[in-house]
């Protein structure tokens, strides 16, 4: 792989300079990403420069970069995109050399004005050979650094890595990981895109120990085939769940007033995922759900599914949903069959797989002995358990939450065969809602994935057992 750039000053800096901090303007610039980076009680000294004021927010404000006790690590610009090439110019004189740019007003406007002064920012950086973040973009997010200006505060540190065109989407999703317990290491917004590209940063990315999974999000890419490259030879070591936006012809159209840029023909993008093996989703949910997976999961053998609770007629639909979904659920080994049929009442239960036991709901000693008859069984690959969220409809005693117990029984014996849970709460009921999500995040946070759907938790598996197929099982898997 050829040498990534060295980005580092990005996502882990020492002390960082805004240029463009208003004194009184509360929106999106320079003064909310120095309150925020004050509120995320970044370590290192923050420079505010504004050429009217001495102090914002009780720190010490300078008119230009030349007046800074030190040269800063990274610079934030925020200034009026007119603004942006003397502000480069004056980066490269101190010798600052990594530059987000927050600002907007580029070639994302269409006009002629927008695509000039990104044409010359390009041609600033290449004269001095700084690297840049944007324009149009949110910029770096690292919650081991402290740095989170956006997105999920204080954040989570953790195993996933993010490059996004679009900073609302990078934003939601590290909200929307860090509320399961999935922690974010690094996070790129990266806008327009107009000197470091998505490929700059999935290099990058590739090189971090720490990142073991990388969502990507685009719109566009400047060199398809580089993109090809990469993504094809980081996939095999570190999974990529792809987001692709602008796939409809109405999506695409909007991504030039997006980021500037073409979305690039269907045929071709379709040819990218085909040749490089990345897991391509299609929906905020269907990317979260495929990362819980790939983070929180090991590799699974096959595609046999042990569908366990239900009941009757949801058996009947979770077996066709996991079917539809490229999963299989086969029967159980003749030897589990044995063990199992004392423990399931003849009337209004059913024996095998799916398997339908009452008993699961309510006593984790019963299903701990379920699970194991699943991990021993060789047709069987993965397991998802329903997970009934207890209520009056269901004529259910009142007992104690076994919830804890089950968690705690997976914790040491889950990780033999990958093991989700389906937490239903969909629909108009509130109460339901809220108990739904409180559950599925009690597991999730302990390590442990749960769907609200169980369309969501075959479509999560599969994903992880393409990819797996895909590069470490045997082909007759």
């Amino acid at each position: 792989m050829e040498k990534a750039l060295d980005l580092d000053k990005f996502f882990n800096p020492r002390s960082i300079a805004i240029i463009g901090v208003s004194r009184n303007t509360f929106s999106l610039g320079g003064l909310s990403y120095l309150t925020y980076l004050q509120e995320s009680r970044f370590a290192g000294p923050l420079y505010p420069i504004n050429p009217s004021a001495e102090e914002i927010l009780g720190i010490k404000a300078y008119a230009g970069l030349t007046g800074l006790p030190r040269v800063p690590d990274l610079a934030i610009v925020c200034v009026a995109a007119n603004r942006v090439p003397s502000v480069l110019e004056e980066c490269a004189r101190v010798g600052v050399t990594h530059i987000h740019i927050l600002t907007a007003g580029f070639s994302e406007t269409g006009t002629k004005e927008g695509k000039t002064l990104e044409e010359e920012i390009a041609a600033i950086a290449r004269k001095a050979g700084l690297l840049i973040m944007g324009p149009n973009c949110m910029g770096p997010y690292c919650p081991s650094a402290r740095l989170t200006a956006w997105g999920a505060r204080p954040g989570l540190d953790g195993p996933l890595g993010v490059i996004s065109q679009s900073g609302g989407i990078t934003q939601r999703l590290t909200e929307y990981a860090c509320s399961l317990g999935v922690g974010v290491h690094k996070a790129a917004s990266i806008g327009n895109a107009t000197v470091l590209d998505s490929t700059d940063y999935l290099m990058y990315m590739a090189r971090d120990e720490k990142i073991r999974v990388i969502a990507m999000y685009l719109e566009s890419v400047r060199d398809g085939k580089r993109l090809l490259k990469l993504a094809r030879q980081v996939n095999r070591d570190k999974p990529i769940v792809f987001l692709k936006g602008g796939e409809s012809e109405r999506g695409a159209s909007t991504v030039i007033s997006h980021t500037g840029r073409m979305a690039g023909g269907e045929k071709a993008w379709q040819g990218f995922m085909g040749q490089s093996g990345v897991s391509q989703v299609r929906t905020m949910n269907e990317w979260m759900d495929a990362i819980l997976a790939f983070c929180l999961l090991p590799a699974p053998r096959g595609r046999g599914v042990f569908l366990v609770g239900g009941g009757g007629g949801n058996s009947v639909i979770y077996s066709d949903t996991c079917i539809r979904e490229g999963l299989e659920v086969p029967a159980l080994s003749k030897a589990n069959m044995k063990r199992l049929r004392p423990l399931v009442p003849m009337a209004g239960s059913i024996a095998g797989n799916p398997l339908d036991l009452w008993e699961t709901f309510q006593n984790p000693a019963r299903l701990s002995e379920i699970l194991e008859m699943g991990y021993e069984d060789p047709q069987i690959h993965m397991i998802i358990v329903d997970r009934l969220i207890p209520r009056k409809a269901y004529h259910m005693p009142i007992m104690p939450d076994s919830t804890p117990q089950v968690v705690e029984y997976l914790k040491s014996h889950g990780h033999r065969k990958p093991t989700v849970f389906n937490v239903d709460s969909e629909g108009g009921d509130q109460d339901l809602a809220l108990k739904g999500t409180a559950l599925r995040t009690f597991f999730c946070q302990s390590g442990i994935p749960a769907f609200p759907s169980l369309e969501r938790a075959a479509r999560a598996l599969f994903h992880l057992y393409r990819y797996h197929s895909r590069f470490s099982l045997p082909e007759n898997s």
